[in-house]
C-alpha cells in the first residue's frame, strides 16, 4: 500500500514541479518584456527631458528679447 502512496505522491510532485516550472517561464518572460519596456521607457523620458531643456531655453531667450524690445 506504501509502495501505491509513494508513486501517487511522486505523480504528484511531478505534476506540482511541471506547473512551477510553467509559471517560472512564463514569470521570466513578463519579466523580459518589462525590462525592454521599462528602458524603452527611460529613453523617452531621457528625450522629453531634453526637448523640455530646449524649448524652456527658447522661452527665456524670447523673453529677454522681449524685455529688450520693450526697453528700446
Amino acid at each position: 500500500m506504501s509502495t501505491k502512496k509513494q508513486s501517487f505522491n511522486i505523480k504528484e510532485l511531478e505534476a506540482s514541479l511541471d506547473e512551477l516550472i510553467e509559471r517560472y517561464s512564463a514569470t521570466q518572460q513578463e519579466n523580459n518584456t518589462l525590462k525592454t519596456k521599462q528602458d524603452e521607457l527611460v529613453k523617452e523620458k531621457a528625450k522629453l527631458v531634453e526637448k523640455t531643456n530646449d524649448v524652456r531655453s527658447r522661452v527665456e531667450a524670447m523673453i529677454v528679447r522681449l524685455k529688450a524690445m520693450e526697453q528700446g
